[in-house]
């Protein structure tokens, strides 16, 4: 029985990889149509709960920005990536003036708290490459992984407990996996994924793509010494504004007359 466990293990592990559209290998033990399924339920309860503490931000000025601007980068994210065309893009801006934070689910399912558009000062360009990094983990099935790596620390946890007749304690499944795949950094490969593509989608949709540049600049300045809680999950290495600003010609030549794109019709969620 403890060889078997091992074995569907290993064998699991082994035949659950798929590909980025990058071109990088990726662990899939759950398909990205059922972490898109396990994110609405898990975004749904989300944002109900912000609700009931009328935490969620209806303020027109503010709507409109964000609203427009992630709706030009889902239009450039539908046309690079066609099977997002019917997912259900959305955002919930969260009045939280402390927390410098914001996601996106799998299925287009966005947030984005106050703090970071207020504490960083953004400009549209910079608030451009945030909803952008955060539209990109999506598209690149960053969630999906993220519940595979949860999944995958389970059941090595349930192996381990079975070989040493130990009893395990286990994930409850998907669903689980979807709440913690809100709270597991993504892992640094990931995040130069994100910045990438992230930094193409809001080119394509007309903004600066030296502002990703200056947007780190300012992530490194606030938060004292434990650093804001977007690089919780968003862990930034050393290079990583050097390396953004290396990217910024190749990006430019992509639209070099920065034209802004037609936007989607993206729902805030009030």
């Amino acid at each position: 029985m403890k060889n078997t466990l091992l074995l569907a293990l290993f064998a699991a592990l082994i035949s659950a990889c798929t590909t980025s559209p990058t071109g990088r290998s990726q662990l899939m033990l759950i398909s990205p149509e059922a972490a898109i399924v396990e994110s609405k339920k898990a975004y749904l309860g989300t944002v109900a709960e912000l609700d009931k503490k009328n935490k969620l931000v209806s303020d027109r000025t503010t709507v409109e920005r964000v609203q427009t601007i992630t709706g030009r980068l889902v239009t450039e994210a539908v046309a690079a990536y066609p099977n997002t065309r019917d997912w259900e893009w959305s955002v919930a801006i969260i009045d939280d003036m402390e927390t410098i934070n914001a996601w996106c689910m799998a299925g287009g399912r966005m947030a984005i708290y106050t703090g970071i558009i207020s504490k960083l000062d953004l400009t549209d360009d910079e608030l451009a490459q945030i909803m952008g990094h955060e539209i990109s983990h999506a598209v690149a099935n960053h969630t999906a992984e993220r519940m595979s790596r949860a999944m995958a620390i389970n059941l090595g946890v349930v192996a381990a407990g079975a070989a040493t007749d130990n009893n395990a304690l286990t994930l409850t499944g998907a669903a689980l996996a979807a709440k913690l795949a809100l709270e597991l950094p993504n892992s640094r490969t990931a995040e130069l994924e994100a910045d990438r593509l992230g930094m193409e989608l809001a080119t394509r949709a007309g903004y600066d793509p030296a502002a990703a540049a200056s947007l780190w600049r300012k992530m490194a300045k606030v938060g004292g010494s434990g650093g804001p809680e977007f690089l919780s999950t968003h862990p930034a290495p050393g290079n990583r504004e050097k390396s953004l600003t290396k990217m910024v010609p190749e990006m430019q030549a992509l639209n070099p007359k920065g034209k802004k794109s037609a936007v989607y019709p993206v729902t805030i969620v009030k």
